[in-house]
């Protein structure tokens, strides 16, 4: 198939369904050309069409320290002070550069949960 911009639903299915075909093409072959064309027209679409909830920082902190079995405590070398480390949990204080760096290792959460906040 000669594929083009996906502009409707049924053009999305069909480039996916496809995609799922070649999944496993290899590299610098016509099968696999096709699939990166294939993953860049299906995320195009994607972008275009489909919005992503944004994800609150401090959730998805909570949640992964849950996850890890972590208290606060263990985020004091990371944050600060045992208050530093409440007021920021509470929202009271705002995440740093610096600790949404350290946060985004240490949690392993992409740096993009951090960046939503300072777009809006």
């Amino acid at each position: 198939m000669n594929w083009k911009v996906l502009k409707t639903e049924e053009d999305y299915t069909k480039a996916s369904m496809r995609m799922m075909e070649i999944f496993h093409a290899e590299p610098n072959t016509p099968k696999g050309d096709e699939l990166e064309l294939l993953l860049v027209l299906v995320k195009d679409y994607d972008e275009r069409n489909y919005q992503l909830p944004e994800l609150d920082a401090l959730e998805v902190i909570k949640y992964k320290m849950q996850e890890k079995g972590l208290k606060a405590k263990d985020l004091e070398s990371i944050i600060g002070t045992k208050g530093h480390v409440s007021a920021v949990l509470s929202g009271k204080r705002e995440i740093t550069l610096k600790m949404a760096q350290k946060l985004k290792d240490y949690l392993s959460i992409p740096a993009e949960v951090f960046l939503h906040k300072a777009e809006s």
